[in-house]
């Protein structure tokens, strides 16, 4: 692998004790390799487009499916098990994660990682003593970021799981919760900061409802307005200069969400004026699970300027709920990365893997596998969409076919000149229009053809 320059070089840690053994970096080897530890396609330094792949592509590890995702499901126990669990002290504990976290890290290249508060250490029901548990693991972990180079994409907190936001967070209708989750907003952002974090997310898991019958709908969304905007205050009261998230999800664990998706997130963000400060991570599965594909949630942000971040998964075509499976179709991540060059990449964030080995994958380098996999599809289709950019006619086929409004009365209708009755007098000057080709099957086997 090439060397990296000082800021950005990634050094392998492994703590007191190796949790994966047997398991070394893991270097890029090309797309003739056999090796099942190796990159075929992703090589970070390899200039793409201008800009390296790593800068493209600023891959991240999910904290709490890598290293909390223990196999468990509605129907069954656990079958992942962690060394690390053994330990019966809360903060070695968390520290002795965190090893086992940054060796993996390391040893895969990923220059960045993303955490929920309880992810890196066990939370109690005292606030107060969460608060001290997530500020003692905060110093651990900048410990870990200086010694390895890798950084905090995002951080965040969980406020779903516990059983006080089984009605929400922001939005409960009991200002206690409202309260409770606010001690918790505070001290992922102090956490946040502390640790140099580029960004923060909101994840409105239960921000939603259930049943209207006992929902004030219009009440819970000013709620949420206003919870934002303190949280967005604080955080930049105490030095935060990156961007605040929203990830759209439009049901499960809540029956409706407030954050649907992406056109949803932008109206609610624009009512309440919030734009300034935030922006939007769009999970691929949270897409589909509202009716929408990747790419159009994907265009929807970045032709608002708002393409933040996004969570790499995948769903399963026979179940119709969040799987968060590993990305391994290539036609599906090619059509996304035309869209994230050509709206110049990522606001601030980047791709983080938000997905998980499956139940069965009990071995610990099914992890790397994953990992693998995921970041060697994700470079592969940038080389891909990058190709197609510089060397087909796959822009131009797009803009021929909005050529009526590049000149005369298309154009004057574009720059708002023509009343109604101008384009009615047109189009009876003009007669019937033409059938014109969207060449949809050509551009598929366009795309096809390149990957």
């Amino acid at each position: 692998m090439s060397v990296l320059t000082h800021e950005e070089k990634i050094n392998v840690t492994v703590g007191d004790q190796e949790y994966f053994k047997g398991i070394g970096r893991i270097n890029y080897e090309g797309p003739e390799t056999d090796n099942p530890l190796a990159f075929r396609w992703y090589n970070p330094e390899k200039v793409v487009a201008g800009k390296t792949m790593k800068d493209w592509l600023r891959f991240a590890c999910a904290y709490w499916h890598s290293f909390n995702g223990n196999g468990a499901d509605p129907f069954g126990l656990p079958t992942h098990h962690f060394a690390w669990e053994d330990k019966k002290d809360v903060l070695e504990r968390a520290k002795a994660k965190a090893d086992a976290a940054f060796e993996f890290i390391t040893k895969l290249g990923i220059p960045f990682y993303c955490f929920h508060d309880v992810d890196v250490i066990d939370f109690t029901d005292d606030p107060a003593e969460n608060e001290k548990r997530l500020a003692a693991i905060a110093e651990y972990l900048k410990e870990k970021q200086k010694a390895s180079g890798v950084q905090l994409l995002w951080g965040t907190a969980n406020l779903f799981s516990h059983p006080k936001y089984m009605n929400g967070a922001a939005t409960n209708p009991d200002f206690l919760v409202v309260a409770h989750a606010a001690v918790q907003v505070k001290a992922a952002l102090d956490a946040t900061v502390a640790l140099n974090g580029q960004n923060y997310v909101f994840w409105g898991g239960r921000e939603g409802y259930m049943s209207l019958l006992n929902t004030n709908m219009k009440r819970e969304k000013e709620h949420l307005a206003m919870f934002l905007r303190k949280a967005a205050e604080y955080g930049r009261s105490i030095g935060f200069k990156g961007k605040f998230f929203i990830e759209p999800k439009p049901c499960e664990p809540s029956k409706h969400q407030y954050d649907y998706d992406c056109e949803t997130v932008i109206g609610f963000l624009r009512q309440y004026d919030l734009l300034d400060d935030f922006s939007l991570n769009i999970e691929v599965n949270h897409a589909t699970l509202a009716g929408h594909s990747f790419t159009h949630e994907l265009q929807v942000a970045a032709d608002a300027g708002l393409l933040g971040s996004i969570d790499a998964n995948r769903g399963d075509y026979q179940n119709g709920w969040d799987t968060d499976q590993f990305p391994n179709n290539i036609n599906e991540i090619t059509e996304a990365m035309l869209i994230i060059m050509e709206h110049g990449g990522f606001q601030g964030g980047g791709i983080n893997f938000d997905a998980k080995r499956r139940r069965n994958s009990t071995d610990p380098e099914d992890l790397f596998y994953a990992h693998i996999g995921g970041m060697d599809v994700f470079a592969r289709a940038l080389i891909i969409a990058d190709n197609i950019l510089q060397h087909s006619e796959y822009k131009e086929l797009r803009k021929k076919r909005y050529a009526s409004f590049d000149s005369g009365a298309g154009a004057d209708f574009e720059k708002g000149n023509l009343s109604l009755t101008d384009l009615r007098n047109y189009a009876l000057s003009m007669g019937q229009p033409k059938p014109i080709s969207g060449k949809q099957e050509y551009l598929e086997n366009l795309i096809n053809r390149f990957i």
